[in-house]
């Protein structure tokens, strides 16, 4: 089975204390759902269009797993904490078998 990934760049965090709350609360729901951070703000090369900024990756299990934990009420609940204006490219991907 394919293995699932949430892929998120951060363009610009202009609010680094709000962003460190929802940090906490996606966390604990990511762990509770089986994911497993695989980078997280490390060093960034941007090639062409690519964006030098945050790169979070995250991998579980399965992309059903992936997506089922994007929808899950805990998750839910760590999106509300993201501040006002907030912006990134989040993405969740299947991986090849």
């Amino acid at each position: 089975m394919a293995k699932g990934y949430w892929v998120s760049v951060y363009p610009v965090i202009s609010d680094p204390e709000a962003l460190a709350a929802y940090n906490e609360l996606a966390g604990q729901a990511v762990r509770a759902a089986g994911g497993r951070v695989l980078s997280r703000g490390g060093r960034v090369v941007a090639h062409e269009d690519g964006i030098a900024q945050r790169v979070v990756l995250i991998e579980f299990d399965s992309f059903e797993e992936a997506a089922a934990a994007y929808e899950s009420e805990s998750y839910q609940k760590a999106l509300v904490a993201l501040p006002d204006g907030f912006a990134r490219d989040f993405r969740i991907i299947e991986g090849i078998d």
